[in-house]
C-alpha cells in the first residue's frame, strides 16, 4: 500500500455540510452528467475551423477532466494526483465548488456563444447551482417556523401596546 493509499483510508470524516446523503450523490450524479456532457460537446465543438470555437471546446473537454477528477477520482487512476486533488476538493465549502463550477462552464459560452457550447455547459453549470442549493442549508420545519411566528406576532403586539401607551 502506497502512502497515498495509507493516508486516504486513515483520514478522518468528513465535515458536516449539511447535505444529506442523497442530495451529495445528487450533486455526484449531476458532476459525472456535467463531465459527460462537456466532454462530448467539446470534442464535436473542435471540429472547426475557426479558433474561438476550437478554444471553447477544448475548455469544455478541460471542464469535463476537472468535474471527473473532482467528483469521480476512481475514473481518472491513470493520473497520480487525482487521489489529492479529489480530497483538496472534498475539503471545500459547496459555495466555493458552486462559484468554481459556475465560472468554468460560463467561460466557453463567453469564449464561443453557439448551441453546442450553450447545451454542454448547461449540466456542468446545473451541477454548480446544486451545490450553491446546498450551500444555503437545510430547510427548517414547520413547527419551529410557526413557533417563531407567533413570538414574532406576539412582539408586534406587545410594541402596539406600548405605542398607543396602554399599560402592560
Amino acid at each position: 500500500m502506497s502512502t497515498e493509499e495509507t493516508a486516504a483510508a486513515n483520514k478522518p470524516a468528513p465535515e458536516d455540510d449539511g447535505m444529506t446523503w442523497w442530495y451529495r450523490w445528487l450533486c455526484k450524479i449531476a458532476g459525472v452528467l456535467g463531465g459527460i456532457s462537456c466532454a462530448v460537446s467539446g470534442v464535436w465543438n473542435c471540429v472547426t475551423v475557426n479558433p474561438l470555437n476550437i478554444a471553447a471546446g477544448v475548455w469544455m473537454v478541460l471542464n469535463a477532466f476537472v468535474l471527473f477528477l473532482c467528483e469521480v477520482p476512481f475514473c481518472c487512476q491513470f493520473v497520480e494526483f487525482a487521489n489529492a486533488v479529489a480530497a483538496r476538493a472534498d475539503k471545500l465549502k459547496p459555495w466555493q465548488k458552486a462559484f468554481f463550477y459556475c465560472g468554468m462552464a460560463l467561460f466557453p459560452v463567453f469564449l464561443s456563444f453557439s448551441f453546442t457550447t450553450l447545451f454542454g455547459n448547461a449540466i456542468a453549470f446545473a451541477t454548480g447551482v446544486l451545490y450553491g442549493l446546498a450551500s444555503l442549508g437545510k430547510k427548517g420545519d414547520a413547527v419551529t417556523y410557526a413557533r417563531l411566528q407567533h413570538q414574532k406576532q406576539g412582539d408586534e403586539e406587545r410594541a402596539a401596546g406600548t405605542a398607543n401607551g396602554a399599560p402592560e
